[in-house]
This record gives C-alpha cells, structure tokens and sequence, in this order.
C-alpha cells in the first residue's frame, strides 16, 4: 500500500460515519452512513434498505460520492476524505465479517449490506500543512 493511501486508511479508521451523495435524474440526495473500511478492498461496507432514496438512485446510478470529516473550529486540526465510487451489493463474505465485527448490534436486525468502492480519494489533513492535499485515483 502506497504512504498516500495509509495516510487516508488510518484517517478513515478512526471514524465511522460518511456522508454520501446520489443522483437520479437530475435530483440530488445525501444521507449519512455508518461504515466499516477495508483498505486490501478500497471499499466501504454499509447497511441500508431497498426504500430509502439513496437505494432508489443508485439501483439507477451506482456512482456515488461522499465525504468522511473530523468535526472541528481549529483550522490546524481540519482533516477530511472525499471519496467517488461505486455502490454494489455486498457480496464478499469477508466485508460482510467486518461490518458485523464493526457493528455487532446490527446483526440483530440482519441488514441488507452494500460495498463502495472507491476508484478516488482526497485527502486534505491541515496537521501535515496549512491545506494540504493527498489526491489517489484508481488508474484502471
């Protein structure tokens, strides 16, 4: 694994939730996910329904974009990953372990589990430098 990728692999293990942006016919939608993240994978893993309106768009557009953000005034401590990818269904038996090792409690409610996987980041982390940027884009 690329440093520029490590870098963005421990910032997203120290959170939890991301935000994510859909499309569908020229509407927008954003919602907020809890998430575990594979970093061999470059994947997200969430849970959602088929009746929410970010399901509704991607099972008519799969690209999807988000954010994942450290809540913070002080301008030397803001970091934060934009990410654009894909939302597939879940089919990896091994992201699926790690979502339910991550959030124990949902396997209660058997959710129906999705992966994203990233084909770009970016990284800003003001605590490398005042606007610092790590950009990775998936050359495939």
């Amino acid at each position: 694994m690329s440093s520029d990728l490590q870098k963005i692999n421990s910032f997203l293990q120290k959170h939890h939730v991301l935000t994510l942006a859909t499309m569908d016919k020229g509407e927008l939608s954003a919602c907020n996910l809890f998430y575990a993240f594979d970093s061999q994978n470059l994947s997200f893993v969430v849970a959602s329904s088929n009746d929410t309106t970010h399901i509704k768009n991607i099972l008519q557009n799969p690209k999807v974009a988000g954010t994942v953000v450290l809540e913070t005034k002080t301008v030397g401590k803001i970091e934060g990953v934009q990410f654009r990818g894909d939302f597939l269904l879940l089919e990896n038996d091994e992201l699926k372990k790690l979502y339910f090792k991550n959030f124990p409690y949902a396997l209660a409610m058997n959710p129906k589990l999705w992966q994203i996987k990233i084909n770009y980041f970016k990284l800003t982390d003001n605590t490398l430098g005042f606007g610092k940027k790590i950009i990775w884009q998936d050359t495939l």
